[in-house]
């Protein structure tokens, strides 16, 4: 349904350096390189961060939300762990999370920009 998603970011290649380390540990590497905008994804750009240099810090608890799928739990840990490396704040350790009508693992981290970013697997055991 959604063909791709874009954030923005107060600094491009300070949020490209995060994002490359990140999105690695989901499959996702750098595609496209423009004056304002990087796209990463797997065959085409699915994830863009976008130059908003006069953008206001974004108050905590009010950023965008994105959640990208993974392929399995192993892949949602490294997720996390690169992001945290990579300067991000954990916002939500991995683990299942209960849900009323399905179980899923996710980690949840805010970037060095607000944007919370989830990653999330549906474990079938």
């Amino acid at each position: 349904m959604i063909d791709h998603v874009s954030v923005a970011v107060r600094d491009l290649e300070r949020a490209a350096r995060f994002y490359e380390v990140t999105l690695a540990a989901l499959g996702l590497s750098r595609l496209v390189t423009r004056p304002a905008t990087v796209g990463f994804g797997k065959a085409y750009p699915e994830f863009w961060i976008n130059l908003r240099a006069n953008m206001a810090p974004v108050e905590e608890g009010s950023g965008v939300h994105i959640c990208l799928r993974a392929k399995s739990s192993d892949e949602v840990d490294a997720f996390h762990a690169a992001a945290v490396r990579a300067g991000a704040r954990s916002d939500g350790g991995p683990g299942i999370r209960p849900h009323d009508r399905v179980k899923y693992y996710a980690a949840f981290v805010v970037d060095p920009d607000g944007n919370r970013i989830e990653a999330v697997t549906f474990p079938t055991e």
